[in-house]
């Protein structure tokens, strides 16, 4: 008892806070507000937890305290809220000795578990303060990526389980911010998770849960190559359920990451382009996710991404790809030539010769000569892996130079191939197949369509000859993106930052805070992580700059923006500072 009681300080006379009704007090560091209520006395941490406005200033009924600024209202004896977007304020033992209040200002809770919970709080219920608030105390040291690994692995939990339809932009925003934090400033690593978390909740908003298929009994008798052919042969004919079941099962089975990588994306690959990328690139993140978490989650996340398998749209399907040519037709026969070549899968040390001759081809007006172009240099001794890097530079260029003469609405269209054709390349790293090279010739036909967005083709930057202060160009891009219209200023500044030997990290850096401070664009954070994928993996130098050109384009095509999530978070990181968020009057 009497170590408990040496954290307990003289706060005020009883008459005192008796007579005044409430009184705030400052104790070694801490505001408290002292009310006298039904004969006792109770001491609650004066800063409203939503907002930091002053409890003294609220209304004391019937023992709920209700603060006067957003109407949040608490029980006074325990701190706790009946409104979640508040929080429960935080209260203190109290003892009167001799006339005089005694108040424990000691610490007597988990602040982390507390902030984990809340998490869920946010997550559950859609409230974008209450997510960034919590992300801010659980990255609180900024060490690095391991410190988001924890709230990463909350939010990828919740977005698998509490989203009927599964896999969606959430999930994809969500590990796309993942991945940029290792690029990021510490003080814009907290803001990333909380751009993530936000849309896993906002897109779980209302929705129904996803209630889980159980795996087939002793399912891995069947063997995972059974279950293959069982799981392509369920999404041929859209069956979902069916599809889903044999990935539980392979998964109890004992399938390992590479082995779940070959049998999905073979799947999304047996058809055209399905759904203009987006299953591709979903199954992509899922594993990059799980890469981040460990494999135990696999049984989780992995069953939510097969819905858009089933019902996703195929290109066999699509006027644009069967007229004015047929584009699957000349894909079939391609794929039975590609079935008689002795193909290397994986890059050697060399680098294939014939590479800057085949991005002119790519970008023509020919598909068949496209696809003979890409079989000949797999016959010449290209690897599916560096194929499919330059088929994703082919798709990063029409980004590049992509013309502001276009509709607007067509920057996706461009998007959609650079990040498809960024998916099929981080597969084939992966899990290196000859029936998932089939998707880098399905990328290398949709760079061909959309050749018309190139047409005028925007200028690529070039060396201009002028020395410039790299630090000077950084400075620059900031205010640059406060304006419309910056568009070809904007890949300039990038192109001439790295012609000019700056280094490339805090250029990357820069463009993350330039992406976070914007509100949500599922399509702009999906462009910015490949091309930063892409940089770090273009074997090319002009590939590198080209890739990071068309992600500072197409953010800036897509700034400035309202800024309201910026908002939100800027008043939990005030409120973690311990600013005062209110006006005084």
């Amino acid at each position: 008892m009497p170590q408990k009681r040496a954290h307990f300080v003289p706060a005020a006379p009883l008459a005192e806070v008796q007579e005044a009704g409430c009184k705030v007090v400052h104790l070694k560091g801490h505001t408290v507000a002292l009310f006298h209520h039904q004969g006792e006395v109770y001491a609650v941490d004066n800063r409203c937890p939503h907002m930091g406005f002053p409890l003294d200033r609220g209304t004391l009924d019937d023992g709920i305290l209700t603060c006067h600024w957003h109407h949040a209202r608490f029980d006074l004896e325990t701190g706790g809220t009946f409104d979640q977007f508040a929080d429960d304020a935080r209260t203190f033992p109290v003892e009167v000795r001799d006339g005089e209040v005694w108040v424990d200002v000691a610490l007597h809770e988990d602040v982390r578990e507390h902030q984990r919970q809340r998490l869920q709080v946010g997550l559950e219920r859609n409230i974008r303060l209450v997510i960034a608030k919590a992300v801010l105390v659980l990255l609180e040291n900024g060490k690095g990526e391991g410190d988001a690994v924890e709230p990463f692995r909350i939010g990828l939990d919740f977005g698998a389980r509490y989203r009927r339809a599964g896999w969606g932009q959430g999930l994809t925003i969500l590990t796309c911010m993942m991945n940029l934090v290792p690029y990021l400033d510490p003080a814009d690593r907290p803001r990333a998770l909380y751009h993530g978390l936000a849309a896993v909740a906002s897109e779980s908003a209302g929705q129904p849960p996803r209630f889980p298929i159980r795996p087939l009994p002793n399912g891995d008798t069947a063997g995972i190559p059974t279950l293959k052919r069982w799981f392509r042969q369920f999404i041929a004919v859209r069956d979902a359920e069916g599809a889903e079941r044999c990935i539980i099962s392979a998964i109890r089975a004992g399938a390992d990451s590479r082995q779940m990588a070959d049998m999905m994306f073979s799947a999304i690959t047996d058809y055209r382009y399905v759904a203009t990328g987006h299953p591709a690139d979903f199954t992509n993140k899922a594993f990059e996710a799980l890469d981040v978490t460990g494999w135990e989650m696999a049984e989780q996340v992995l069953p939510s991404l097969v819905r858009d398998y089933a019902d996703g749209a195929r290109m066999e399907e699509s006027n644009s790809w069967r007229h004015p040519v047929d584009l699957v037709a000349i894909l079939d026969e391609a794929f039975e030539r590609l079935r008689a070549l002795d193909v290397a899968l994986t890059s050697g040390d060399a680098l294939w010769p014939g590479r800057d001759d085949l991005i002119p081809i790519l970008h023509g007006d020919e598909p068949q000569a496209i696809a003979d172009a890409l079989l000949d240099a797999l016959a010449e001794g290209c690897s599916a892996v560096e194929l499919a890097s330059i088929v994703s530079y082919a798709a990063a260029l029409r980004i590049a130079r992509f013309h502001t003469s276009n509709e607007f609405p067509d920057w996706d269209t461009a998007l959609h191939t650079f990040t498809f054709a960024n998916a099929i390349e981080q597969g084939l790293r992966r899990a290196p197949s000859v029936d998932l090279l089939r998707g880098v010739l399905d990328a290398a036909m949709s760079v061909y369509l959309d050749r018309f967005l190139n047409i005028p083709p925007a200028r690529l930057p070039q060396p201009n000859g002028r020395e410039e202060a790299p630090d000077a160009i950084l400075k620059e891009l900031r205010p640059l993106l406060d304006r419309q219209q910056q568009v070809d200023a904007a890949g300039g500044r990038v192109a001439h930052y790295l012609y000019d030997g700056g280094d490339p990290d805090p250029l990357l850096a820069t463009l993350g805070h330039l992406l976070l401070r914007e509100d949500r664009d599922f399509h702009t954070i999906q462009t910015v992580e490949a091309a930063f994928r892409q940089f770090r993996t273009q074997p090319d130098g002009e590939a590198g700059v080209y890739s990071l050109v068309a992600a500072g384009r197409y953010l800036a095509a897509h700034a400035p923006t309202v800024r309201s999530q910026g908002q939100t978070y800027s008043i939990a990181a005030r409120l973690h500072r311990g600013e005062k968020i209110f006006e005084e009057g």
